[in-house]
C-alpha cells in the first residue's frame, strides 16, 4: 500500500496543540502534506427535532474553530506545507483509526478533553496507539523552556537549540530493527545524536551471580554487533549506549525526561496476542517526559 503524508488529530486543548506543532515540523522535515482531523460525536435520537439540527450546527461551527486554529499554528510554524483537513461526525476512536489508513504516520496529543485530571494519558490516545495501522506518536505536556534537564541533572534552556538526544529502546526481538531504522533515519534528518537504552533486569540478583561483569559484557558485544550495520550506514551520527538493570519502562521513562523522543516497538518480549502495542509501550506513553514513537511495520 502506498503511504501518504501525516495525520494529525486535535480537539483543541493543549495538548493536540502541541501534536499540531510537532506533526508540523515532522512533515516539513519530510517534505509530505499534513493532514489534521477533527471528530465531533452528536446524539442522532436529536435530529428527530429541530433543536438537534440546531445542536449539529453548532457543533460544526465549534470544529472548524477548532481545525481553523490548527491551520493557524501550521503555518506558523511552515508556511509552505501542504494541508488537508477534515472535519467527521462520530466518535473519535474509530473516525481517527479511519483516518490512518495509508498514513505514514498519526500524531495525537497525550490528553483530549473530559480526561481525568493527573492521568497523563487519555483512553483516546490510547486506543488509537494501540490499534492504529501505522506508526503512532503521542505528545503530551512539554517542560517550561528553561527547565529542562540534562543527562546530568542540570537544567537549561531549549531556546538556543535542542541537543537531546532521540532515545530508543532495543531489545532482541523481531521488532528492535524497525526501532533502530527509524532512530537512525530521524537522528540523521534532525542532526540530533542517539540513545540505544537496553533494559535488561537481572534474573538473578547480582551479589548471586558469580561472573556478573561476564554477562553485561557478553550483552555489551551482542548490543554493539546489533548496532554496526546502522552505524555503519550513518556514521556521522552520535550514538550511545545505556544498559540498564532496571525493567524496560522503567529505564526508558528515566531516558525520556533528557530527551526530544523515545522510539519504542510495539512489540517487544512478553508480548499479548491480539495487541498492537505492548506493555513496555503502553507503561511508556503513561509516564514518558517527551513525545513517544511507537513503530509499526506499514501495509505492503
Amino acid at each position: 500500500m502506498r503511504t501518504t503524508g501525516i495525520v494529525v488529530g486535535t480537539d483543541g486543548t493543549d495538548t493536540s496543540d502541541l501534536a499540531v506543532d510537532w506533526a508540523a515540523r515532522e512533515a516539513h522535515r519530510r517534505g509530505v502534506a499534513l493532514r489534521i482531523v477533527h471528530a465531533f460525536d452528536w446524539d442522532w435520537r436529536e435530529s428527530r427535532f429541530e433543536v438537534g439540527n440546531e445542536y449539529v450546527d453548532a457543533a460544526r461551527q465549534q470544529a472548524e474553530g477548532v481545525i481553523a486554529a490548527a491551520v493557524e499554528r501550521v503555518q506558523g510554524i511552515a508556511p509552505d506545507l501542504a494541508v488537508q483537513t477534515f472535519t467527521l461526525i462520530g466518535q473519535a476512536v474509530p473516525r481517527l483509526l479511519e483516518s490512518a489508513r495509508g498514513a505514514q504516520l498519526m500524531v495525537l496529543g497525550s490528553r483530549g478533553r473530559g480526561g481525568f485530571a493527573g492521568m497523563l494519558l487519555g483512553s483516546t490516545s490510547q486506543r488509537v496507539a494501540t490499534h492504529a495501522p501505522c506508526p503512532v506518536v503521542v505528545v503530551g505536556p512539554q517542560p517550561a523552556a528553561d527547565d529542562v534537564p540534562t543527562a546530568t541533572g542540570d537544567h537549561r534552556s531549549t531556546t538556543a537549540g535542542d541537543n537531546r538526544p532521540i532515545a530508543a529502546g532495543v531489545d532482541d526481538s523481531p521488532s528492535a530493527d524497525l526501532v533502530l531504522e527509524t532512530v537512525f533515519t530521524m537522528a540523521d534528518a534532525q542532526g540530533a545524536p542517539i540513545r540505544i537504552v537496553h533494559a535488561c533486569p537481572p534474573v538473578i540478583p547480582p551479589w548471586l551471580t558469580p561472573d556478573s561483569a561476564a554477562v553485561d559484557a557478553d550483552r555489551a558485544d551482542r548490543l554493539a554487533e546489533q548496532l554496526e550495520p546502522w552505524r555503519s550506514k550513518f556514521p556521522d551520527v552520535p550514538v550511545d549506549v545505556v544498559l540498564s538493570p532496571a525493567s524496560p519502562p522503567a529505564a526508558l521513562v528515566e531516558a525520556s525526561r533528557t530527551a526530544r523522543l523515545v522510539i519504542v516497538g510495539s512489540h517487544g518480549h512478553g508480548l499479548v496476542t491480539g495487541t498492537l502495542v505492548g506493555s513496555t509501550s503502553l507503561q511508556l506513553l503513561h509516564h514518558a517526559a517527551c513525545p513517544v514513537y511507537v513503530t509499526r511495520p506499514l501495509p505492503e
